[in-house]
């Protein structure tokens, strides 16, 4: 069965520009070529309004093609803004190629509502779904592959089959679950809210200070060494997100400590580079993980703790 393509958030849809293609050619061949000069590409997948592509230089198929009509189309990728692609005639005089355009636009507008429309449904029946399975998961088996591999206690996860389950929650709601399977690989419930969301790890409640970090096995090794509670926010561009959600949730005299991941084999270091963001963006604190000599394979405060054990 094919994969079913998702569409733009609110803030993904909105197009930076817009592109004027001659008549003569279909809707689809001129979002074909705009892609095409955009970002290097020829080759797309999907059928009926929307086709997939991988940009020139991506590792996925981040890029996307919708056919909102005969004559207008939007073009993007999920890691940048989109372009509305609108079909004008050479012979269009100025007010002819004005009313396209602004019918372009309406029509643009139209397709962003539905989408925000749809998105908002889909995580409203993902957050009943995270609710459901969470109300009837069992208490995580501590002999779980991935808890075994990283020397870690559950901390409060629960399992459903082989996957265990970590609560994200936004303003004390739980909306989402993120799976983490036995060979490691992670994946939140599709559909559902991801930005903003986290997990907690310990008690908030009367704590002088909270550490903040991307992976639950980070968290986990962070508050058995220093019992400190810790929010988890996934990944690196939710760590912005979710530290001013606690800043503004928090006292004042609550220190909040952003552990970063040292991503030092990635290109640009996100890891790094987003935690000192966020600990810019509410005035807390940086902690970066101090690795052994010659460690060539450690990125974080989990492998630190691992490495230690001689488990890495």
């Amino acid at each position: 069965m094919q994969r079913a393509i998702k569409t733009p958030s609110r803030s993904q849809a909105e197009y930076s520009s817009i592109i004027e293609m001659p008549s003569h050619l279909s809707i689809e061949a001129a979002a074909e070529q705009v892609a095409g000069d955009l970002y290097g590409v020829f080759r797309f997948t999907g059928k009926g309004k929307w086709r997939r592509f991988t940009p020139d230089g991506a590792s996925g198929q981040s890029g996307y093609i919708g056919l909102l009509g005969d004559t207008t189309a939007v073009v993007g990728d999920w890691r940048d803004a989109q372009r509305l692609v609108v079909l004008v005639d050479d012979a269009d005089d100025d007010i002819t190629r004005t009313e396209k355009r602004q019918q372009a636009q309406l029509e643009a507008q139209r397709q962003r509502d539905q989408w925000e429309a749809e998105r908002i449904a889909k995580q409203a029946e993902t957050a009943v779904q995270a609710r459901q399975w969470w109300a009837s998961a069992k208490p995580a088996d501590i002999a779980h592959p991935y808890l075994i591999k990283k020397q870690l206690r559950p901390y409060g996860l629960r399992q459903r089959g082989n996957a265990l389950l970590v609560p994200l929650y936004v303003d004390g709601e739980l909306i989402n679950l993120e799976r983490i399977f036995p060979d490691g690989a992670k994946r939140p419930l599709p559909g559902g809210r991801v930005k903003g969301a986290a997990s907690l790890i310990g008690r908030i409640a009367g704590a002088q200070r909270v550490m903040v970090t991307e992976g639950w096995a980070t968290g986990a090794a962070l508050y058995a060494s220093t019992g400190c509670p810790v929010v988890v926010a996934r990944n690196a561009d939710n760590l912005e997100p979710v530290a001013r959600r606690l800043r503004q949730r928090l006292p004042e005299e609550v220190t909040i400590t952003m552990a970063a991941d040292d991503d030092r084999f990635t290109d640009g270091n996100p890891g790094m580079s987003k935690a000192r963001i966020a600990a810019l963006a509410i005035g807390g604190k940086l902690l970066t993980p101090t690795f052994c000599d010659r460690c060539e394979s450690c990125t974080d405060f989990a492998d630190v703790a691992l490495c230690r054990k001689g488990g890495v």
